[in-house]
């Protein structure tokens, strides 16, 4: 597959997309309508992402523990704003076991109800307080339009729940796993991203507060990365979730949830990758480096694979993750575009010529073709390939944050506006007003994304309706 080519981003940007997915073998679609298979290498791409973050959740305080996929229809409906926003997505299982069941269960969407039910019978006292769990998993939505990582009927996740004796401590959670998100994106996933507040109409379902990490794709739309909830008391009173204080009275606990789901790497696709495939930043990408042997007779083979085979071994003892390509029935340019396709941050190539210079040649992924190969020593290679993956994570970073901030706007009024949402974002003071704020989705199909916690000192105007506001907020189209 690797040889056929791409269409280019900017004849089909979606269809660019969707083949690339497939073509370098990080997902597949499913049989069942709206769902993906997610192949071994973007299995592999996940679970770097996951440990990443599971040890930033270990590192503060959370544990990891697991619910059911099934959940009573009845606890949906005890939190009203809850289910009005999900019923929509519901997957409901009326049949077991050649039965009908008594009672509905829904394949979750989401596990607030079904966790604040279990918190109910777990807490008792101001001892048992905070809880703090992570949950791994997947969940179902009942997408009508899907699109591989992006939004599928099925993605994977995790959930955070965490249920506190005061208001003060649950914001200060929600805040800290907001900080979790954008320090991944930035460090890892080399995704610039803004943290801010999302308006009353873009919050999450039963949600008091939500605030969100969002980031710029390359077709300039918005992709909300990563949420996190401050809920109050809303799920605490539908599930009486109660405890005693110090002076042994009643009270209700305070409640969060949050999460990064696979769509995050939908995110690393369309932020770094190019027409000729995937670009993966280095700390994140399956394999780091990937040899490519080249000879023409047996006796050359002998001499390039013995070197190959030291260098091989010298780099995976240093902690890069490598791949030795050995195949003999494709050409080395094959490798070259098949492992361009996959993204693989740098290329190691080694001849006969090379072993009479004891030197290799190195490709990197993020400067394709002669600018960005070089040829090194052998002496002391896995220093240089490491300090050369740096330099591509730290790259990567810059290209995209220069692309981004060269792409936001300050339209001076509507027009201008509507004119600026065609190819970017605006960052435009908004009085806030539901009026103001479907206005603009309604003449540009623009929405808010958030209100950005960093913003200008002093005041504006609403770009709308004209009143004083105080604060500004990112508009754009979004996935």
């Amino acid at each position: 597959m690797a040889e056929e080519k791409l269409p280019t981003r900017a004849e089909n940007y979606a269809e660019w997309y969707n083949q690339l997915v497939l073509k370098s073998e990080l997902a597949d679609y499913a049989p069942v309508r709206g769902c993906m298979v997610v192949r071994p290498y973007g299995w592999a791409l996940w679970e770097n992402i996951t440990a990443c973050l599971d040890k930033e959740f270990k590192a503060t305080g959370h544990v990891n523990a697991a619910f059911p996929t099934l959940i009573p229809m009845s606890f949906f409906e005890k939190e009203k704003e809850h289910v009005e926003g999900f019923s929509p997505e519901l997957a409901v299982v009326t049949h077991g076991g050649g039965e009908k069941l008594e009672e509905p269960l829904v394949v979750r969407p989401t596990s607030e109800t079904i966790i604040g039910y279990m918190y109910s019978k777990w807490v008792k006292s101001w001892r048992d307080l905070p809880i703090l769990i992570v949950q791994w998993g997947s969940v179902l939505r009942w997408e009508l339009r899907t699109k591989l990582f992006l939004r599928t009927a099925e993605f994977y996740w995790h959930e955070g729940h965490t249920a506190h004796s005061t208001a003060a401590e649950a914001k200060e959670e929600m805040y800290r796993i907001l900080d979790i998100y954008e320090k991944f994106c930035r460090e890892e996933a080399a995704i610039p991203v803004f943290k801010g507040t999302k308006s009353d109409t873009e919050r999450f379902a039963g949600a008091q507060v939500t605030t969100s990490i969002e980031a710029m794709m390359w077709d300039k739309r918005a992709l909300q990365s990563g949420t996190s909830h401050y809920f109050g008391q809303n799920f605490a009173k539908a599930f009486e979730i109660q405890y005693l204080d110090k002076s042994n009275n009643l009270q209700f606990c305070e409640t969060t949830s949050w999460a990064i789901s696979s769509r995050i790497i939908g995110a690393i696709i369309m932020v770094h990758s190019d027409d000729q495939g995937l670009v993966l930043p280095p700390r994140i990408a399956p394999i780091q480096t990937v040899i490519v042997p080249i000879f023409r007779s047996d006796a050359e083979k002998s001499a390039v694979m013995e070197a190959a085979d030291r260098i091989f071994l010298e780099l995976k003892a240093a902690g890069i993750r490598v791949k030795m390509d050995d195949r003999e029935e494709v050409t080395p340019g094959f490798k070259y575009n098949d492992w361009e396709m996959r993204g693989v941050p740098l290329r190691l190539e080694i001849g006969p010529k090379d072993l009479e210079k004891n030197s290799v040649a190195l490709a990197r992924r993020d400067k394709p073709g002669r600018e960005g190969k070089i040829f090194v020593p052998q002496a002391n290679l896995a220093a240089t390939v490491a300090d050369l993956l740096v330099e591509i994570q730290n790259s990567l970073l810059a290209k995209a944050t220069a692309f981004r901030d060269s792409n936001i706007h300050d339209p001076k009024d509507m027009a201008e506006l509507a004119n600026v949402i065609q190819d970017g974002w605006a960052f435009s003071y908004w009085c806030e007003s539901r009026e103001c704020e479907a206005k603009v989705k309604e003449e540009t199909k623009a929405t808010t994304r958030n209100i950005p916690f960093d913003q200008p000192e002093g005041e504006g105007n609403c770009i709308v309706c004209g009143k004083p506001s105080k604060r500004k907020v990112f508009f754009a189209k979004a996935y």
